[in-house]
């Protein structure tokens, strides 16, 4: 074999052994991986038992895993997988019903809500105060809505 054919044969090694290295200075970007169901701890909060198959549905969505063998549970599942840390975060929830198709209880790693929110409405609302006019303020009349600022005069004298 010739020195230049010897020759070429390394460079192309170099030159393609050079493609899978990939300095540490240089990160790829990974993508955030979620699979399943979404599940919260509001979600499953408002599951009571004696709810039916389709309000159970409506709250939580479509099973993940539906088994014929098993048709008294309901299975989700939910994995996110973080992009940048690689860290993996799992939950599981076992959806169990009786013959009626009721819902009877709930396993899994998501916590089920306490008595007193499975038993009462929640208020989802908030009042804030925002305070009163002081006294001396409510005989002054309020400025009018279409009065311009300084930037609105000058963009008017300006032409635009």
């Amino acid at each position: 074999m010739s020195p230049q054919r010897i020759l070429l044969a390394a460079s192309a090694c170099v030159w393609l052994s050079a493609c899978s290295y990939v300095p540490h200075i240089v990160t790829e970007y990974r993508i955030d991986v979620q699979q399943g169901n979404v599940l919260s701890q509001e979600m499953v909060a408002q599951l009571k038992p004696g709810q039916t198959r389709d309000q159970v549905r409506f709250i939580l969505g479509t099973p993940m895993l539906a088994d014929a063998f098993h048709a008294q549970r309901w299975d989700y599942v939910y994995r996110f997988q973080n992009g940048r840390t690689n860290a993996v975060e799992t939950r599981r929830l076992s959806v169990f019903f009786d013959q009626e198709g009721r819902l009877e209880r709930v396993a899994g790693n998501v916590n089920p809500g306490q008595i007193s929110d499975l038993t009462g409405p929640q208020a989802k609302t908030q009042v804030v105060d925002l305070g009163s006019l002081p006294a001396d303020a409510e005989d002054k009349p309020l400025p009018p809505l279409d009065e311009k600022g300084f930037l609105g005069s000058v963009l008017d004298k300006i032409g635009l």
